[in-house]
């Protein structure tokens, strides 16, 4: 059976939520987009939520129960038997030599062969005829599906100037990793020649030149202020 060219369709996805809450395991067929899977048989036997991967419908191959998109799969039509045989240990029995029905088709994966024994003399009546029956089956390959790798949230480092203070922040995503904290101006001006943006680098040196000659007007204030107060003091030591 080759694989279908198509994927589940939106009216066979929810055919098949309705058969497992009946309680039955639809069987699917693996499409090309299944890659060396494609033609192979498997049940479904959950479908978990689409909102939260592609891969939602859950199918069991073998002893594996892997996730699947609707593209890599398609509805197995009636009376397909099972594709994909189990690994099992070489078996020998001896069977009594009835009449038995011919053997129905054997699978693909198996090998049946019958060696006749030699007659063996039974100590009463009658003696029985016995052979052996040999099965030999090919291990079925096992599948791993590796999970795609999710990407880190973004990173978001703040720069910023408000009311003669400069602060630096950092958030991942929802999460905060650092709350604004003060910076000393020259640690902010390191921090912006890192970027390299002549824009950017102008605007700070503009702020930190009225920074200098605002704390240079205060400076100058402060220096008459303290003036003053030397000379009155001096004044009141010589009345004194």
């Amino acid at each position: 059976m080759g694989a279908a060219g198509q994927g589940l369709s939106d009216d066979e996805v929810r055919g098949i939520r309705e058969a497992l809450a009946a309680g039955r395991k639809p069987k699917v067929v693996f499409t090309a987009a299944a890659g060396q899977m494609a033609g192979q048989l498997g049940q479904v036997v959950e479908l978990t939520d689409p909102a939260g991967s592609d891969e939602f419908v859950v199918v069991r191959f073998g002893r594996d129960e892997l996730p699947f998109s609707p593209a890599d799969l398609a509805v197995a039509p009636r009376g397909v038997g099972r594709r994909a045989a189990e690994p099992k240990a070489e078996v020998e029995a001896e069977v009594e030599a009835e009449p038995v029905a011919a053997p129905g088709p054997v699978e693909p994966e198996f090998v049946l062969d019958r060696v006749p024994q030699p007659r063996r003399e039974e100590p009463r009546e009658r003696p029985e005829s016995r052979e052996e029956a040999v099965v030999e089956a090919k291990p079925a390959r096992r599948v791993v599906k590796a999970a795609k790798p999710k990407s880190p949230a973004g990173l978001t480092v703040t720069l910023a100037y408000a009311e003669g203070e400069w602060t630096v922040a950092a958030q991942q995503g929802g999460k905060v990793l650092a709350k604004p904290y003060v910076l000393k101006p020259a640690e902010a001006l390191r921090m912006v020649a890192l970027v390299d943006v002549p824009g950017v680098q102008e605007a700070v040196e503009q702020i930190l030149a009225a920074e200098r000659s605002e704390a240079e007007q205060q400076a100058e204030k402060l220096r008459a202020e303290l003036a003053e107060i030397e000379a009155r003091l001096a004044e009141l030591r010589e009345a004194g």
